[in-house]
């Protein structure tokens, strides 16, 4: 307890002094306490420019690599921190001083034992630091190459303690903001420290990674290196080499076919996350490699994200009746399910979603963002007493990140013409006769299914009648 305060107590003073809690910005609307908290917090230090966003991510890269990580999850939520700050944690620069390689081999030697030599022989260079874990380049004896990723030493015992300082401000902010309970700060910080629990388990991320590369390879738009599972670990993962470069290098795109790479970063997040409700959540420039041979490789498997069929619909049927313009569908859509209660007029929730659509018909691609309609779709929504699961949150997130890198990329890249025949597809497989057959054949089957253990939950529940009858005895 005496650590975590301590801890705390750091991170608040850090975050004051770049002026990232209790911001100058909303100097009028805080009270009286929270205006002298906050230029207590912020005495002695330099002017800082920047949004709060910018701001708070500079004061989490000088608290060191939980809080670091810490931030980059707080950016997938910008329903909690708001749009422009979320903006300004996705900048957050995850790059630190590498640590030796004569730790980097001890690492090794905790993990495969006296199987380090054959597997590792010459293990070289740091190719890239961050917060969590390096990169290094290996060329075994067969001459293929392959990155080889290891954590921190000491990593887990840091995020433990510092999750646990995060933990306490975020009872200490339920407890004295009243209003802060309706986006529970104490559940969201428990859901940012098991994802980064699960971020210190390599093996994870291997097997999210070998997962994702089965289902891009399915349409090819994008590709992923395989997996070494011979040289893979809880604090070791090991992949094939991507020859080739990341797309934050200048020049990297030079001579590239710019429309082609565009609709690949469009249609290979979409693909995915419609037709098997997964989808690389962290799809930012460093993440992606422009290959020698052409192809766009994603690597970074550390931030999945996760749908259900319920929302893969949602989310199909909405883009449809956007493309089509069919706002009477876009609104039943909602109410069907279950995201916008039956009580509010169909009508005129038709209305208001109209009023997102239409702006954006007859206008140059590049003027028209999916991700700043999807914002104002949720803005609408909300007014109709819509809330926000956490999963379609990510997934308007990451829209919003794939469509900001397909325009880096081509500025001309029109989102709506490249997701219309993935949409199309998932439509006609999963909502047209093929998917209706296929569901009633599921409903059928789960019908039997029930019918078969029907007797023994009847059997069970007569021995628990009898057991309480004669508890009554």
């Amino acid at each position: 307890m005496i650590d975590a305060l301590m801890r705390l107590m750091r991170a608040g003073w850090t975050l004051g002094r770049y002026d990232a809690i209790l911001p100058r910005e909303y100097y009028d609307l805080l009270p009286l306490p929270a205006r002298i908290v906050g230029r207590v917090l912020r005495l002695g230090s330099r002017h800082i420019s920047g949004d709060p966003g910018t701001r708070m991510a500079t004061a989490l890269e000088k608290l060191g690599p939980a809080w670091i990580k810490f931030g980059q999850l707080l950016a997938t939520r910008p329903d909690i921190v708001g749009d422009k700050a979320a903006e300004g944690l996705s900048r957050l620069k995850d790059r630190l001083e590498p640590f030796s390689q004569t730790i980097a081999l001890e690492s090794l030697d905790a993990a495969f034992g006296e199987k380090r030599a054959p597997l590792f022989p010459d293990l070289g260079s740091v190719i890239a630091a961050a917060s969590v874990a390096q990169v290094h380049q290996m060329t075994l004896a067969d001459g293929r190459k392959v990155a080889v990723k290891l954590l921190r030493p000491g990593i887990e015992k840091e995020i433990a303690a510092e999750g646990k300082a995060m933990a306490l401000a975020a009872k200490l902010v339920q407890a004295l903001v009243p209003k802060s309970r309706r986006l529970e700060p104490v559940a969201f910080v428990a859901t940012i420290r098991t994802a980064l629990e699960k971020e210190l388990d390599l093996r994870r991320e291997a097997g999210a990674g070998d997962a994702f590369g089965e289902i891009v390879a399915a349409d090819g738009y994008l590709k992923v290196p395989s997996i070494d599972w011979e040289r893979t670990a809880r604090r070791v993962l090991t992949t094939s080499w991507v020859e080739g470069t990341p797309l934050t290098k200048p020049g990297a795109l030079d001579g590239a076919d710019r429309g082609k790479l565009a609709n690949a970063v469009t249609c290979g997040f979409l693909a995915a996350a419609l037709d098997h409700g997964v989808f690389h959540a962290d799809m930012h420039e460093g993440n992606l490699i422009l290959g020698t041979d052409g192809a766009l490789w994603a690597v970074d498997f550390g931030i999945m994200g996760r749908i259900g069929m319920a929302e893969r619909r949602y989310l199909a049927e909405i883009l449809f009746a956007f493309l089509r313009r069919d706002y009477r569908r876009a609104a039943a859509v909602h109410i069907e399910a279950g995201y916008v209660s039956a009580d509010h007029d169909e009508g005129e929730f038709a209305h208001a979603l109209r009023s997102v659509g239409e702006p954006i018909w007859g206008r140059p691609a590049r003027e028209v963002s999916m991700g700043r309609v999807l914002t104002q779709l949720f803005d609408v929504t909300e007014q109709f007493g819509m809330h926000m699961r956490p999963e379609l949150v990510l997934l308007q997130k990451t829209m919003v990140q794939v469509e900001g890198v397909a325009r880096n990329i081509d500025p001309d890249h029109d989102i709506w013409e490249a997701s219309r025949p993935v949409v199309e597809r998932f439509m006609h497989t999963e909502l047209g006769p093929e998917g209706i057959t296929r569901q009633m054949f599921a409903d059928v089957s789960n019908a039997l299914t029930t019918a078969r253990k029907l007797p023994q939950l009847v059997a069970r529940i007569e021995k628990l009648v009898e057991r309480a009858e004669q508890g009554k005895r």
